[in-house]
């Protein structure tokens, strides 16, 4: 203890904090029972694969693919024939890096240029999202029945199954998303760790700065994952700007609870380079990785414009002058994307109605199929944000900002800035034609908000018997509803047939036609 006696003052006495204090404040809560953990997630992961692959080859468009899968699956063949890239620019519509059409291409090579063949991928990465989002919930909450209910919400969210189900790129990107925030969560713990053995042991404060941390494996993972997703679609971008923010303002705050004299000049002088390392660079270098069999190639798209389209620049490799040219034209491409009077799409949608989900997208319809049970049927697949979750993303969202800011709790803000990052910066330009599947990256995110939000409901394990009674019925409840709902929409998430007098009980609101 320190006395501190200014002159015409009393004595104010001020207790420092004890090391083992602040290292035991660092370490994080226990995992619980591992082993029932594990078998929870893959009790949940089985489920979710069946519900993922169930007839997954139906429906096509009289053997062709449907939708945007027009465009895709033929580019994955073109992948598979030439060992990896693109040759045939397809009226100009190769507009997106190739890694998704590379996985894509795994799948027409195990089965066939097939609607199993099509979609097998992207339900593999569907099942692995479940995997991923039961052990980051599990993570985030310390409870077994947390990470289990997150599981099973997303299984029963329409916009994570239809995507699972289609060969689009989306899907895709919402795995490695998910996969680094999975990671830059883990290395929170283990920066915290790190920094606890650092009070334990008394070097913390050798400098005004605190400790180098080490390399950071959890980190760099998160780097690969980041440049994973910009190698589905460049919107992976954001997530390297949003979660590289959180890892050095993580830091930051796990220094200043180690009693680091200058915590914030601390993240920067030590975290912030090595972020950008580990999360800036690493996704460049994996990003130029997934082009390597287009660098290559003879044939690829724009691989040879080096002379012809593009004067050589002196020091820098042909490879790299060809990309940025491709890079240039994939940009214009979606530059000049835009809404106009004479270019909207029946099915476009603008962001701030994605929350909600209230401007779905039809992505299949044949009204000449049979097997409805009555003499006239049809078939339709509707992109459709399962309403008892997304109807509910306003009050979980203002939840989480006043868990975030009013209570400091991190793990909203950690979810939050995944949602935002999937949602905010498409008000960057309202004018371009946009689409409601692009909120595929953010469903799982929606999912962990309500998840938290449920876990305040359940109560804690140490309240009293009734308390937590009452919380388990009313997530039970809820997540029946959320079953129940996905349950009525199952015929429209996957084209089964059905009378046209039940496609109309389907379509709730009016812009859902």
């Amino acid at each position: 203890m320190t006395v501190l006696v200014q002159p015409g003052e009393a004595p104010v006495a001020v207790v420092e904090e004890p090391p083992t204090d602040r290292a035991a404040a660092l370490e994080p809560p226990p995992h619980g029972d591992r082993l029932r953990g594990w078998l929870v997630t893959a009790v949940v992961t089985l489920i979710g694969a069946v519900v993922r692959f169930w007839n997954v080859g139906y429906p096509t468009d009289k053997g062709t693919p449907i939708f945007d899968e027009k465009h895709y699956v033929p580019q994955a063949a073109q992948v598979l024939r030439n060992g990896g890239y693109e040759d045939n620019p397809g009226y100009e519509l190769i507009v997106h890096p190739p890694l998704a059409k590379q996985l894509m291409a795994i799948g027409q090579d195990l089965f066939g240029y097939d609607g199993i063949g099509w979609r097998f991928a992207s339900a593999l990465a569907g099942a692995i999202t479940i995997l991923l989002i039961v052990r980051i919930a599990r993570r985030l909450t310390r409870s077994d029945l947390l990470g289990a209910l997150a599981g099973v919400l997303l299984i029963a969210d329409g916009v994570s199954h239809v995507q699972s189900r289609m060969g689009m790129l989306d899907i895709f990107l919402a795995l490695f998303v998910v996969g680094a925030f999975g990671c830059v969560v883990a290395d929170r713990e283990q920066v915290r760790q790190r920094l606890a053995v650092a009070v334990r042991e008394g070097f913390v404060n050798n400098s005004p700065f605190g400790p180098w941390l080490g390399f950071r494996w959890w980190r760099f993972g998160a780097g690969v994952c980041l440049g994973l997703a910009c190698g589905i679609k460049w919107s992976g971008i954001w997530y390297i700007a949003a979660f590289g923010l959180l890892t050095v303002v993580w830091s930051a705050l796990a220094r200043r609870a180690a009693g680091v004299e200058e915590p914030w000049l601390g993240s920067l002088a030590k975290d912030v380079l090595p972020s950008l390392g580990g999360l800036v660079a690493i996704p460049v270098l994996v990003y130029l990785v997934t082009w390597f069999p287009w660098m290559a190639s003879e044939t690829g798209i724009d691989r040879h414009v080096v002379g012809t389209k593009v004067q050589d620049v002196a020091y820098v490799p042909d490879v790299l002058q060809s990309l940025w040219y491709n890079a240039k034209n994939v940009y214009k491409f979606h530059v000049e994307l835009v809404t106009s009077a004479t270019n909207r799409h029946p099915w476009e949608s603008k962001p701030w109605t994605w929350p909600m989900g209230l401007r779905p997208m039809l992505y299949y319809y044949d009204n000449s199929v049979t097997g409805c049970g009555q003499a006239s049927c049809l078939g339709a697949i509707m992109l459709i944000g399962t309403p008892a979750l997304w109807w509910v993303a306003f009050p979980a969202i203002g939840w989480a900002i006043w868990r975030a800011v009013g209570r400091l709790d991190w793990r909203y803000a950690a979810v939050l800035v995944g949602y935002m990052a999937g949602l905010l910066p498409w008000f960057l330009n309202l004018d371009r034609q946009m689409y409601f599947f692009y909120v595929t990256p953010m469903a799982p995110f929606l999912v962990l908000l309500i998840v938290l939000a449920l876990g305040e409901i359940l109560g804690r394990a140490g309240a009293g018997s009734e308390r937590r009674g009452t919380g388990l019925l009313v997530v039970a409840l809820y997540t029946g509803i959320v079953v129940a709902n996905f349950v009525w929409l199952w015929p429209i998430l996957n084209g089964n047939p059905i009378t046209p007098e039940l496609w109309q009980q389907q379509l709730w609101l009016p812009s859902w036609r």
